[in-house]
């Protein structure tokens, strides 16, 4: 697993974003850690249409920091629209790597996934403070 630490300024603004790496460390369905400032890992995730989705690297059923190694693929939502998903390595629960929102929770409540915004600035992958829900 790639790590990289990064630090995330303090800030009064939420648009604020920071430089995690360049588009092309990232492999296309293959997950990527980036350890924040404080102690945040942030999955990062290179999709086939060249769009980059970060979240939480932290799987909210187990507590362990292993949805960089979980199987990226996609869904048929409610809407009839494909997203892209993620899929916990260890207890396979779906998440949603647009919303967080889970999908599949194998009979176990609900847990939210949180999402960072992201940003392709001249090849570089910026990311921001996770949303809050």
């Amino acid at each position: 697993m790639t790590i990289q630490t990064v630090r995330m300024e303090q800030s009064a603004d939420p648009g604020v974003r920071v430089d995690v790496c360049a588009v092309t460390d990232l492999e296309v369905e293959r997950g990527r850690a980036a350890l924040l400032d404080g102690g945040t890992q942030v999955a990062l995730f290179l999709l086939p249409d060249g769009s980059v989705r970060a979240v939480s690297n932290c799987d909210p059923y187990s507590g362990a920091n292993v949805l960089s190694r979980g199987i990226v693929g996609t869904r048929l939502v409610a809407d009839g629209t494909e997203t892209p998903t993620i899929a916990s390595p260890l207890h396979k629960q779906v998440w949603d790597l647009r919303t967080g929102e889970v999908l599949e929770t194998h009979g176990r409540e609900s847990r939210h996934l949180r999402v960072h915004a992201v940003e392709i600035d001249g090849g570089r992958v910026l990311i921001g403070e996770a949303e809050t829900r």
